[in-house]
């Protein structure tokens, strides 16, 4: 059986927990760069936002002779997505991710090596090979119930999707959503089981999801038959939490005139001159070129203001991805009284009903730590979002469902969860594309408007979009084609 391609909700944001919490004692990872006095009036480039395709692209610039830029953040620190919280009662503290955990894809033999697992490797990020394919204990709402045969179905089905999709690419047949090609090829859960089982193959109840899109974006990562890096997933474990290895990298080659904190950006205003970015606490920044590397939920929302506004073919493109929500509920007990695996998937009559639990009290990652969680999409995490003031109610159904995997399960000393949909600094989790899939739109999204304006980020990433890599070499190749640009006006876009 092929390694078969977990929900893009699974291996994009699975945000399973961090070390013990020792992070006050760690090795700092973000030199102290709060700029000393008001920013310069202008500057070559303004990049907006300091996750992964931040950096790098400010990385990039400088390896191409070009320090006159300044990268505008709305937090304290560097990092996007990738963010780090101490969760856990007094005297048993872990470091968690809220964000980002996961390196997807290393190398195999020496083919192409995936940038951020070499960045990971430049920083010492401490690191645990994970399997998120066979290290798996079912349940049911009737309690354990080993359905690993109808799993192991679903691992086919999927195999059987993805290449349906690249027999349509080649044919030049439309795209079909992951729900319409298993209906196509007779593939139809009837049972909770087998839904469940389908839902942790096809983005966590995201079936409109593109067949063409989900299969390229699994390929160019996992198979390396295919181009990819290899099919290793590696966790996190770094009590300096993951984004340690944008911190670390942005301290080798940024000083305080490049940097911006704690800046919001409310206005982008554009012409063929250059570009002005007017920030909530009413600074004014021009720039020959700015490269935006937000959302895609923050471009789809009104939290930024572009003047003028995006022509047509930008704003369709934008419009055409989806930013959907992937929550995660941590719990904390005394001790832990749940499976021994990995992970434990939960089906319910219900789909979709608080399915995929993880554990981070495993002798791989952090035994005593009394930590689980359970992760929920699509309509169950933006009715959780609503619910995040109500944490009592959300306690309750979350050890509804425990109850049922096991009877006598205590109540947890403590819970938690992140909020990425309503988060205007982030407006959901990561981009995927639906169905149907139009390579275009991939292309607008990442294209650059009126010659001075760029874009950059997961989303913009055709092959690896919703990936961490895909932010990195998105964020490499925008500022490449930006210093072209400055060091040889022939090479600049048209100003359209």
């Amino acid at each position: 059986m092929s390694r078969f391609r977990v929900s893009l909700a699974t291996i994009l944001l699975s945000l399973l927990g961090g070390a013990v919490a020792q992070d006050v004692n760690a090795t700092r990872c973000q030199a102290d760069l709060t700029p000393a006095g008001a920013p310069p009036n202008n500057t070559k480039v303004l990049i907006l936002g300091g996750g992964m395709a931040g950096v790098i692209a400010a990385r990039t610039l400088h390896e191409q002779g070009i320090d006159d830029f300044v990268i505008v953040e709305a937090k304290h620190v560097f990092g996007g997505r990738m963010a780090k919280k101490t969760f856990g009662v007094n005297g048993s503290e872990y470091v968690i991710e809220k964000g980002a955990n996961w390196i997807h894809g290393t190398q195999t033999g020496s083919g192409p090596a995936n940038p951020v697992w070499l960045l990971a490797q430049k920083h010492n990020l401490s690191m645990v090979e994970s399997n998120l394919f066979t290290d798996i204990t079912f349940f049911d709402y009737n309690g354990p119930n080993n359905y690993s045969e109808t799993f192991e179905a679903s691992l086919a089905a999927f195999d059987s999707a993805r290449a349906l999709a690249g027999q349509r690419w080649q044919e030049n047949k439309t795209d079909l959503d992951l729900r319409s090609a298993y209906n196509y090829l007779g593939i139809a859960p009837k049972t909770p089981q087998e839904e469940a089982c389908e839902y942790y193959q096809i983005d966590y109840d995201a079936s409109q999801t593109s067949t063409l899109a989900a299969a390229w974006n699994y390929n160019y990562t996992f198979d390396p038959e295919a181009g990819g890096y290899s099919d290793v997933d590696m966790l996190s474990v770094d009590p300096r939490g993951i984004a340690c290895i944008v911190q670390a990298e942005a301290a080798t080659f940024l000083n305080t005139s490049q940097v911006l904190f704690s800046q919001i950006v409310k206005t982008i205003q554009y012409n063929q001159n250059g570009v002005t970015v007017q920030t909530t606490d009413g600074y004014t920044l021009t720039a020959d070129h700015a490269l935006v590397t937000f959302s895609a939920g923050v471009l789809q929302n009104t939290d930024v203001v572009f003047d003028p506004a995006l022509p047509d073919w930008k704003r369709e493109a934008i419009s055409s991805i989806e930013m959907p929500v992937y929550t995660k509920i941590f719990l904390q007990f005394k001790e832990k009284f749940w499976f021994d695996t990995g992970i434990g998937l939960y089906a319910d009559q219900q789909k979709g009903r608080y399915p995929v639990w993880e554990s981070l009290d495993h002798p791989d990652l952090y035994p005593g730590s009394g930590i689980i969680f359970v992760t929920v999409t699509g309509d169950y995490a933006n009715y959780l979002e609503q619910l995040n003031k109500n944490i009592t109610q959300v306690q309750l159904e979350v050890m509804e469902v425990l109850r049922r995997m096991y009877p006598n399960a205590p109540d947890p000393i403590d819970i938690w969860l992140p909020i990425w949909g309503r988060a205007p600094l982030f407006r959901g989790s990561y981009s995927n594309w639906g169905a149907s899939f139009v390579p275009q739109h991939s292309y607008n999204l990442s294209a650059p408007v009126n010659g001075h304006l760029w874009f950059a980020g997961e989303a913009t990433s055709l092959k690896y979009f919703g990936f961490l890599h895909g932010a990195y070499l998105e964020g490499q190749n925008a500022a490449t084609n930006i210093a072209a640009c400055i060091n040889n006006p022939q090479r600049c876009p048209s100003s359209t």
